[in-house]
């Protein structure tokens, strides 16, 4: 029996990736791998006129790291800071689900290529590493919602600082906050990278390569000593986050590209309208909690929770800002995990009126 043969093209797209990833990191590009990856794996796939499929050990090792990266927050929020927020926070996350589940269904009226789950998927804010692992899983277009997701990620983060200092408040550098690595909790984490979709799938969870690690991990957090860090070197991060760029920008083709630019102008303008509409929902929080504007502004800002989480800690900004992110992201993970389901439900709902 033959080992499958790699394809040589990757000996050009890695090096590049890498290259290119470090110099936009440097200038402090938000998602700067992914960026990188999607250039260079999508350079080698047009220029040669064939896909350039990631190999599924790469899928599917990439696929438990976002995993375990996605429920980081999840673990760092305590509990009853949710708690505390928990009403506000799920009426904010509802009305933002709402939008970008309208959002999508509006783009997929807008563009009949682009399907439903596509359209919902690309619009939905928060978890932008998680969506094309389970748009792959789904059979919706995870390139389009690949472009899609890190397009509003990247007009999201790049207007934070700004909107901050627009809101009333000047950034600056914040202290290192790395925590300390541990070889037990890789150890630990690597357990969770083997066995968390099969235990996903034996509990019958949604997408159990992405939420199957992900609840491991919260579970692991919550039951080991807390002076035990579960933390990947950022190697491996940075390598699971261009294997996303590599999957999106691989499947790429000159008539794909073509799709895309047709509706780019559609797209833009429900990201755009997206990140209108959560400003919108922080003048509700700000009137309910009574809390500053920024503040507000930040809980419900859709999507860049680094950068959110860092401009809050520079703010000295209260705990209603990781509360309702984190919130939100679970919401977030839930729907999307069950998207088949409701949108068959909303569909059913429509044939009836």
């Amino acid at each position: 029996m033959h080992a499958p043969r790699i394809d040589r093209r990757w000996l050009a797209v890695v090096p590049s990736t890498v290259i290119l990833g470090w110099v936009l990191t440097r200038i402090g590009l938000p998602a700067g791998w992914v960026i990188a990856a999607i250039l260079a794996a999508a350079t080698a796939a047009v220029t040669t006129g064939r896909s350039l499929d990631l190999p599924a050990p790469a899928s599917r090792s990439s696929r438990a790291v976002i995993a375990i990266l996605s429920a980081a927050p999840l673990t760092a929020t305590p509990a009853a800071e949710l708690v505390d927020f928990l009403i506000p926070g799920t009426v904010i996350t509802a009305a933002t689900l709402g939008i970008g589940v309208a959002g999508g269904l509006l783009l997929h009226h807008a563009h009949r290529e682009i399907s439903r789950s596509t359209g919902v998927l690309s619009m939905l804010a928060g978890g932008a590493s998680v969506m094309p692992f389970l748009a792959r899983d789904m059979g919706a277009d995870y390139r389009y919602v690949t472009l899609t997701q890190y397009l509003r990620l990247l007009a999201v983060m790049l207007s934070l600082p700004l909107a901050a200092m627009v809101i009333g408040f000047d950034t600056h550098p914040t202290a290192d906050t790395t925590t300390d690595f541990s070889w037990i909790g890789l150890l630990v984490l690597l357990i969770i990278m083997a066995v968390g979709q099969p235990v996903g799938t034996r509990l019958h969870i949604p997408a159990p390569s992405i939420l199957g690690p992900m609840l491991l991990t919260v579970l692991a957090h919550a039951l080991l000593d807390d002076r035990l860090t579960l933390t990947l070197p950022g190697a491996v991060t940075a390598v699971a986050f261009m294997a996303i760029g590599w999957m999106a920008g691989g499947a790429l083709s000159v008539p794909a590209l073509k799709s895309f630019a047709r509706t780019l102008p559609a797209t833009l303008l429900f990201i755009t309208a997206l990140m209108a509409c959560c400003a919108a929902t922080a003048l509700l929080l700000t009137w309910w909690l009574g809390v500053p504007y920024l503040d507000a502004y930040l809980a419900t800002s859709p999507g860049g929770l680094e950068t959110v989480l860092i401009i809050a800690d520079e703010a000295d900004s209260g705990p209603v800002v990781a509360a309702v992110q984190i919130i939100r992201l679970i919401g977030v993970l839930i729907l999307a995990g069950w998207m088949p389901q409701v949108l068959h439900r909303i569909a059913r709902v429509r044939h009836r009126g």
